[in-house]
């Protein structure tokens, strides 16, 4: 109740919390195609930041399709990356590379 509360006395955030719904929307339910339309009710309102996050998004507008449509993730690989750069944060200044290496070979 608080939340439509709030979204009944601020216009900006309330077409806010819209686009993002539906973009969440896209996500969920794979719905790429929808992408352009969505891009164009961006632009449409006046939300500066909303719009500059549109623009960015839009240079790289056949990814976002594909990512938004198609059933493969590259989260197991980005997963990977993400542990061995915790490895290298947790051993800076401490290790050289052959001590990073063995450890990161030695618990994949």
């Amino acid at each position: 109740m608080r939340l439509k509360a709030v979204l009944a006395h601020c216009r900006e955030l309330d077409a806010l919390t819209g686009h993002v719904r539906s973009f969440a929307r896209m996500l969920t339910e794979r719905e790429g195609e929808r992408f352009p339309e969505w891009l164009d009710a961006v632009r449409q309102d006046d939300l500066p930041t909303l719009r500059t996050l549109a623009a960015g998004i839009n240079r790289d507008r056949d990814a976002v399709i594909a990512g938004l449509t198609l059933p493969w993730s590259s989260g197991v690989v980005e997963g990977h990356v993400n542990r061995i750069k915790m490895f290298k944060r947790q051993m800076f200044g401490r290790a050289g590379f052959d001590l990073l290496r063995k450890r990161v070979l030695l618990y994949t």
